[in-house]
Formats: structure tokens, C-alpha cells, sequence
């Protein structure tokens, strides 16, 4: 079968379409035709790995915690080089073959999932994995607009619902609303009844607006955590803010939700100073560590085939051209999500 293969970390330029053997399910695996994939900021990370360490220059503080960074992702993904070689963590597709301990699932199905916690190899004609990491697809969905959703709607959703308790008629802010993360969160907010302010730059705003958000700042001219208003949770999808300013525009009792973000302080400021802000105060801080569970894709194919939530794609990709969709996503534009074509001709 034809994959998308990376051997050495590196820039995009590192992955080489390749012909790799092809999966043979175990008695407990579901094997995939894979139709269509999509890009994370997870795959960027696990191909760069050490990447950012060139950037022209970089104070002590920043160095301590890109190297922190740098050791986090090689401690699991490989220390000289990559474990796992076939990046990818959304899929959509159809079962193609079934271990015989299966009961979920049998050939023909049409399924999406999130195989990035079984070693990734979404970037790829086929994969193999365990029926817990899949769901039926949403039926009114299409293969591409399926593999949108699993990896970022289930972070927007378990930092939304379960760490971030949003009950309805609450005030929320989606920091970085437009891109893969927080385009799911504006639309799985208001579904859970939230009040939505969305944050974003100045040309996605209409597209933000358009996906129901009550309220959407430019962040270019306003920053939302000094315009005096105070929110009841506060999920940073990416931008940043040091945690403090956070802290300041949450209600007391309020909660802040660490999911992703452009700067690894926002991470390291969330991991380490959260609990401790927590501890110390009325409100919650912290950062979500997502996984896709099988419950929470059956929940969110149910808010999409009502027409609830609807993925955004920005940008759709052949196989071949991952390393450019991945570069693409490396430059921070994108609104919504970067979608791959695997077979193109079999949708």
C-alpha cells in the first residue's frame, strides 16, 4: 500500500510517499480502506519534534521550555528518530477485513476514528486497529468532511463539557475560534447552551459569526481579557495569554481550559501554575489532556447528523501532498481543518 512515511524529525520536506506493506488485522483489530484523513497540530508536532529550536532567537525562558517541549515529544515518540513512522491521527473509511474476536463492526461498514493513540497511520491506504478506536460515520456526511472531525470535535467537546462543566445559559469564551479546535467549540457550546463569545482575527470573523457564536472579538484590536467583562469558562483553542490574564477575565467560581495554543508557554503556564492557582483560589486552571473514547464519537456523530455541528474545511489534499498540507498547517492560518484524499475515486 502507498503512506506518507517520515524516518529522521524534521520540516515537512522529510515525508516521502512510499510503498509500505500492508496491515493484516490481528483477531482484534478492524482493518480500514482509508478514504480520506485529516492534519492535527499533533502530527506537526511528532514531525518536527525539534524543529522550532531554529528560530533566530530565543531567551532563556523560552529555551528551558522548548527543550522541555522537545524532550515531552521524543520521550514517547522516539529519541533519535520516530517509532512510528506513518503519521495520521483522523481517518474516515470503510472496513475492509475483521479479526475474528470483532463484534462492532464487519466489512463494508463506512467508519471514522481516531487512531492516533494506537501509534497514528491515518496518512496511509489502509490501517489496522481496534474497533474501540472507530464509530459508524455520521450518514450525511462525506468521507473528507467524516475524517474532520474526530481528533479536534472530541477535544472541543471534553473540554467543554467535562472539564470545563459548561451548563447552559453560562458565558463562554473560545479563544482561537476559527481554526480546527475551535470551530467545533463554538458550535458544540452553543448545543451544550452556552452564551458564545468567539475570539478571532479580523477576515475569519463572518465565518465564525456564521457558526453560531453570539458574540466574536478581533483579537487584532481587542483584547478580551481587558474590556472589563468577566466569562464563566474560558477554552484557549490557541492564541495566547499569560494565565493571569486568564485568570482575570473569569467569574469567581469560573473555569480556564488549556487545549492548544500557539506558544508552549500557554502550555507550561497551564500544566504547572494551574493546579497551583486552583489550589490557591476560587477558580479552575488547567490544560485537557483529550482521548477519543468510542461513547464521545457516537455523541458527536449524533449532534452532526442532527446538522447541529458541521466540520469546516479549509483546505482538501491528496495523499501525496501531505508534506504541503502539513507546512500549510504550520503557518497558523488556517480556518477550520486540513483534509487529506486517500482514494479519491472510490467516494
Amino acid at each position: 500500500m502507498k503512506a506518507i512515511v517520515y524516518h529522521t524529525y524534521g520540516p515537512p520536506n522529510v515525508l516521502k510517499l512510499e510503498e509500505v506493506e500492508k496491515p493484516a488485522p490481528s483477531d482484534d483489530q478492524v482493518l480500514v480502506k482509508i478514504f480520506a484523513a485529516s492534519v492535527n497540530a499533533a502530527d506537526w508536532h511528532l514531525l518536527t519534534a525539534d524543529i522550532f529550536l531554529v528560530a533566530a532567537s530565543v531567551n532563556a525562558a523560552d529555551w528551558h521550555l522548548l527543550t522541555a517541549d522537545i524532550f515531552l515529544v521524543r520521550f514517547f515518540s522516539g529519541l533519535l528518530k520516530p517509532k512510528n513512522t506513518i503519521l495520521g491521527a483522523d481517518i474516515a473509511g470503510r472496513v475492509e477485513a475483521v479479526g475474528k474476536n470483532i463484534k462492532q463492526f464487519q466489512p463494508g461498514d463506512e467508519v471514522f476514528g481516531d487512531v492516533f493513540p494506537y501509534g497514528g497511520g491515518g496518512f496511509a491506504e489502509y490501517v489496522a486497529v481496534p474497533e474501540s478506536a472507530l464509530a459508524l460515520k455520521p450518514s450525511n456526511l462525506t468521507f473528507e468532511e467524516a475524517a474532520a472531525v474526530p481528533l479536534a470535535a472530541v477535544t472541543a467537546l471534553q473540554g467543554l463539557r467535562d472539564q470545563g462543566r459548561l451548563q447552559p445559559g453560562q458565558k463562554v469564551v473560545i479563544n482561537g475560534a476559527s481554526g480546527g479546535v475551535g470551530t467545533f467549540a463554538v458550535q458544540i457550546a452553543k448545543a451544550l447552551g452556552g452564551e458564545v463569545t468567539a475570539v478571532c482575527s479580523t477576515g475569519k470573523m463572518d465565518m465564525v459569526r456564521s457558526l453560531g457564536a453570539d458574540h466574536v472579538i478581533d483579537y487584532t484590536k481587542e483584547d478580551f481579557t481587558q474590556n472589563g467583562q468577566q466569562y464563566d469558562l474560558i477554552v484557549a483553542a490557541n492564541g495566547y495569554h499569560p494565565i493571569s490574564a486568564y485568570e482575570r477575565a473569569l467569574r469567581p467560581k469560573g473555569i480556564y481550559v488549556m487545549i492548544g495554543g500557539s506558544k508552549q508557554a500557554q502550555f507550561f503556564e497551564a500544566l504547572l501554575l494551574g493546579p497551583w492557582k486552583s489550589m490557591t483560589g476560587h477558580k479552575k486552571m488547567g490544560a485537557l489532556t483529550a482521548k477519543t473514547t468510542q461513547k464521545d464519537l457516537v455523541f458527536l456523530r449524533e449532534l452532526l447528523e442532527a446538522g447541529r455541528v458541521k466540520p469546516v474545511i479549509d483546505r482538501t489534499y491528496p495523499l501525496h501532498e501531505v508534506p504541503e498540507a502539513l507546512r500549510y498547517l504550520g503557518e497558523g492560518h488556517a480556518k477550520g481543518k486540513i483534509v487529506i484524499t486517500v482514494r479519491p475515486n472510490n467516494f
